[in-house]
């Protein structure tokens, strides 16, 4: 028994050692291919950099010098530069008109940039003779930045169509263009006002509205003779331009001979050069700036000849979209009165709402008016959420409504509580 224990034993221990050495075998191969990693991504990381230099010297040898700025403006690549941010009535793009005619009330300013010119309002010499300006800007809150080659403009309510029929912010590149009333200017600062911009809006360019090259109505047909500034030369009278009309479109002219009925001879003229027209197309002429851009009935002038000139699509002036009819609750009358008060009693000035750009309550109601009755809303929200309240930021107040079957109310107005820089 002894020996048999003895020889067991035996085999033990040689069991243990050659567990021993194998562990110490595996040690010595895990140590070996640690080596050989750290080893290997060496050797791959210094290729890796030698490619790498190649790779940029080609490059840099491919690339064509450094252009100047004359070069890179005629390949189309720009840098803009604001020349100013504008401080509008409007601070959120929820609720901002989508033209500038829809709240005539709309005021706003426009402080130009020092760092562009070192006296800004040398810049702006000679603007004050002209009543509207075309404002260049960026369209700096679209988000995402994403664009389609067909939008659904809410004024269509959910129809599609090409994006550059319509004057979609969501554009390949953000630009907006508005034609703003130009009310005064204070050294170096623009008050506006008819604008659809709102506060920190980034401005490129500024240029006068001149009606006789911005006006389509305005413009000689390509028929006729070209003709050459003439400052002495005196108005046409009325009758010098109804005849203008009539032998430009090959109606005759009239009969200059004395003849005491030529007023009916002129008369029957004017008819017969008429009658040639479909009057349901006639079209009316009217100052910028209008509230539905044919201006009030003692506004409109018949401008016989503008469809010759320019044509727009009909879903611009009848589109499928109502105007809606805007009310105000007791509540939010009683409100919007405590921006205005009439009498010393109450809140100091310090205390009281008060707003920067509106000048009165009747001219608040209007603005407020003029957002809702357009139905500020999108389609989806005009179709997904329809009993939802409305809330936007006119001025220094924020305004609460709600929409029902073809009109808006007004709930509440508040003053802003945390104003937000227009910067």
């Amino acid at each position: 028994m002894a020996s048999t224990s003895d020889c067991c034993g035996e085999r033990v221990d040689k069991l243990k050692q050659q567990v021993f050495v194998m562990r110490k075998e595996i040690k010595n191969l895990r140590q070996m291919l640690n080596n050989a990693t750290r080893a290997h991504r060496k050797h791959m990381l210094s290729i890796e950099s030698a490619v790498s230099k190649v790779g940029a010297w080609e490059q840099k040898k491919s690339q064509p010098p450094p252009t100047s700025p004359q070069t890179a403006l005629e390949h189309g690549k720009i840098q803009t530069l604001p020349i100013g941010y504008i401080h509008s009535c409007f601070t959120e793009k929820n609720g901002t008109p989508r033209q500038p005619t829809i709240c005539g009330s709309s005021r706003a300013e426009l402080q130009l940039e020092q760092s562009v010119f070192n006296n800004p309002e040398h810049a702006l010499v000679g603007l004050e003779q002209f009543s509207h300006i075309w404002v260049i800007f960026l369209f700096h809150k679209n988000g995402h930045l994403s664009h389609k080659a067909k939008v659904k403009p809410p004024r269509l309510n959910g129809k599609r169509v090409g994006l550059y029929s319509t004057r979609s912010p969501h554009r390949p590149n953000a630009l907006g263009l508005t034609l703003a009333k130009l009310d005064k200017i204070v050294g170096d600062t623009l008050h506006l006002s008819d604008i659809d911009m709102i506060a920190g809006t980034p401005v490129l360019d500024i240029k006068p509205y001149i009606p006789d090259y911005d006006s389509p109505c305005s413009r000689r047909t390509t028929h006729s003779e070209p003709c050459q500034p003439n400052t002495d030369r005196a108005p046409l009278s009325p009758r010098e331009l109804i005849q203008a009309q009539l032998i430009e479109k090959g109606a005759g002219q009239f009969d200059d001979s004395p003849n005491p009925v030529e007023p009916l001879g002129m008369l029957e003229e004017v008819k017969a050069y008429l009658s040639k027209r479909d009057l349901s197309q006639v079209n009316y002429d009217c100052a910028p700036g209008s509230e539905d851009h044919r201006g009030s009935e003692q506004d409109r002038r018949p401008c016989y000849t503008e469809e010759a000139y320019s044509t727009i699509a009909g879903w611009i002036r009848e589109p499928p979209v109502d105007s809606l009819e805007v009310r105000f609750t007791p509540t939010a009358q009683r409100q919007l009165a405590d921006f205005f008060p009439t009498t010393q009693t109450g809140p100091s000035d310090s205390e009281r709402p008060r707003f920067r750009f509106l000048r009165s309550s009747d001219e608040a109601a209007a603005a407020i008016r003029g957002v809702l009755s357009a139905d500020p809303r999108s389609v989806y929200r005009r179709t997904r959420c329809k009993d939802k309240l409305f809330f936007f930021t006119l001025d220094t107040a924020d305004i609460t409504c709600w929409f029902g079957p073809g009109f808006a109310e007004v709930l509440q107005i508040q003053p802003v509580q945390c104003p937000v820089d227009s910067k």
